[in-house]
């Protein structure tokens, strides 16, 4: 069954040495070697019965190309941190904008309903804590990017 082995290892061999390429390379390596098995139960020779294994268990360029495709974000994973980075800077844009305008309407209501009373400060420290939160996000994303330049 080194035939197999050898067959699936060099279809393989452009993928880096993971242990999840490793773990899928033995998977298939046991179903091709099974398939073989029951060949060979059949009345196949031993090198028919591999060959035919081979050709029956379909084309390994479609299963790694789908393995690479799932792999991609993990190995790839400066287009994600990039987007990461962008989306903790819209997020800290968007909660400073949002802020400013509720406390805007809260500062509205409270000098057009009780001029007289300034309450308006209390509610503001509460949503002060939208950016404040948003802007420690934004910096530990950009603290990570230059950590891994």
């Amino acid at each position: 069954m080194q035939k197999i082995r050898a067959y699936v290892e060099e279809q393989f061999a452009d993928l880096p040495e993971t242990e999840q390429v490793a773990t899928l390379k033995e998977e298939i390596i046991d179903s091709m070697e099974e398939k073989a098995a029951d060949f060979m139960l059949d009345g196949k020779a031993e090198e028919d019965a591999i060959n035919k294994a081979i050709v029956d268990f379909g084309n390994l360029a479609e299963i790694k190309k789908e393995f690479q495709l799932q792999q991609e974000p993990k190995q790839k994973g400066g287009k994600l941190k990039k987007q990461k980075e962008d989306m903790s800077t819209l997020n800290l844009g968007f909660s400073i904008c949002g802020s400013v305008l509720i406390i805007g309407l809260l500062i509205f209501v409270n000098m057009y309903y009780t001029p007289h009373e300034i309450w308006f400060v209390f509610p503001t420290f509460a949503i002060l804590w939208w950016p404040v939160s948003m802007a420690f996000v934004w910096m530990k994303a950009r603290r990570r990017k230059v950590m891994h330049r």
